[in-house]
């Protein structure tokens, strides 16, 4: 198996690509099974993770999130993302099935 790359891509389900670091995207727990080798998902070999049931708008906040929770993971009163009001309900539905 080749090594694994840093950067892994995230798809939305109308076309946006978001390319982050490795590290970051395993913040998620559905992202970091579906890239474990052990998982045998195609994810993992290919380091593209395809979301069709969330837009760009959507996996762009996962992404900031994954960022914002890898900067501040060793933090102490860690100061609040800004959260769109009107993605409340969506993001909420993002997290649970992203496991963050």
């Amino acid at each position: 198996m080749p090594p694994q790359s840093e950067y892994v891509t995230l798809i939305s389900n109308d076309g946006f690509e978001f390319i982050i670091l490795r590290e970051a995207a395993c913040v998620a727990g559905t992202i970091k099974r579906m890239l474990d080798p052990a998982s045998n998902f195609a994810e993992a070999s290919s380091g593209v993770c395809r979301f069709g049931q969330f837009n760009g708008l959507i996996i762009e906040k996962l992404t900031e999130y994954l960022y914002y929770n890898l900067k501040h993971r060793d933090s102490k009163d860690v100061p609040d993302m800004d959260i769109p009001p009107a993605l409340c309900l969506e993001l909420l539905v993002a997290a649970d099935y992203f496991d963050v």
